[in-house]
């Protein structure tokens, strides 16, 4: 906990508050800009005695939602909350929804990775948008609703799904135990976020793996460098796999490449050529 930087991150930010920005009178003339404390600390719920001492950096460590209740208070936006939680050395408490709505300058560059599949991945991991490419080295996603599209349900198909398959790569134990520990991460994002938690507790009910997985509360995964599909046309083609974190929008930008001039490479090439009815097409 850095004491004296919350102390001056939270006077900042009460300071540029005006009294009508969260609905108080106006009153008499005042000394100084922004909120009073003692409004603030009405505002979040706690003693005066308490904030005061937060912003002179005399205070213990808040609570989570003390800090919640603070960010609230201060009009943060989900980064001044972030960053807040960072400076008090607490997880930030997540109330809002994950974003499905994908930045059109990414969906722009997917479609100018002629040689790479790539597509865009939610905090849920369902499928948001993706390149011709990743549709033949994968299946068109296009005709699927998007409960068809999560690979969290692919991964952990559970026995309604049971002839489900994960496209044939070849790392299907490390990538359901990724799934697993993301869902982990994401649901404490994002404690009321039915989709999340909806999702979480359906692959609990309905898999043992996941259930069992889960109950172990791993949070960090290694990384997926490498990965081999098992493709029905071309055979098997042996990827790069690179992860871009969106941190805006809390999506992943996944991009599958191989060197140039590689059979694999070549591989793509074909698929690139034969284009979405390559796919594994498995839904």
């Amino acid at each position: 906990m850095d004491r004296q930087e919350l102390g001056a991150f939270l006077r900042s930010r009460r300071e540029r508050l005006r009294p009508q920005d969260v609905g108080l009178p106006l009153g008499p003339r005042r000394r100084t800009p922004g909120l009073r404390r003692e409004e603030v600390a009405v505002l979040a719920h706690i003693s005066t005695e308490y904030y005061v001492r937060l912003e002179q950096g005399r205070a213990p460590r808040p609570s989570g939602d003390v800090l919640a209740a603070i960010a609230g208070a201060l009009r943060l936006t989900d980064s001044e909350s972030d960053h807040l939680h960072v400076l008090a050395g607490t997880a930030p408490n997540r109330t809002g929804l994950h974003r499905r709505d994908v930045r059109p300058s990414v969906l722009a560059l997917l479609g100018r990775l002629p040689q790479t599949a790539g597509f865009v991945m939610s905090a849920v991991f369902e499928v948001l948008a993706w390149n011709d490419l990743a549709a033949a080295l994968m299946e068109d996603f296009g005709p699927l609703a998007p409960e068809g599209r999560n690979l969290a349900r692919r991964a952990f198909p559970g026995p309604q799904r049971a002839d489900t398959t994960l496209y044939g790569i070849s790392d299907a134990a490390e990538f359901r135990l990724s799934v697993v520990n993301q869902l982990q991460a994401t649901r404490a994002r994002y404690p009321t976020d039915p989709a999340v938690t909806g999702l979480v507790d359906e692959l609990r009910d309905t898999s043992p793996d996941f259930a069992r997985l889960w109950e172990r509360h791993d949070v960090q995964a290694a990384p997926m460098l490498t990965k081999t599909f098992h493709h029905p046309v071309v055979g098997d083609v042996t990827v790069d796999c690179d992860t871009l974190a969106l941190t805006d929008r809390d999506q992943y930008l996944v991009l599958y490449s191989a060197p140039p001039g590689s059979p694999d490479a070549e591989a793509l090439a074909l698929l690139n050529v034969l284009g979405t009815e390559a796919g594994h097409n498995l839904s």
